[in-house]
């Protein structure tokens, strides 16, 4: 299955992505594809050849992980009315 991640790049702007699985903390990059700015367009300093890219741990301040379509609707706390 795969995630959609917004990886927040130290100095640059977020990179939109898509990983195979999850990054482990054992890992020493993240290896991704389809990377795009978060508006779709290409990113400038990328080859539009380039198929896959690993961006190092220590460039990357926090990654998010996108929910997708697949997934159910979350619904936070219910408060009913109590009689």
């Amino acid at each position: 299955m795969a995630y959609m991640v917004l990886i927040h790049v130290a100095n640059e702007d977020p990179i939109l992505a898509d990983v195979e699985e999850l990054p482990s903390p054992t890992d020493q990059a993240v290896l991704c594809t389809n990377i795009r700015r978060r508006d779709g367009k290409d990113i400038p300093y990328a080859d539009a050849q380039a198929v896959s890219f690993m961006i190092p741990w220590h460039r990357i301040n926090f990654i998010e992980i996108m929910g997708g379509e697949e997934e159910g609707e979350i619904v936070g706390f219910v408060r009913e009315k109590q009689r």
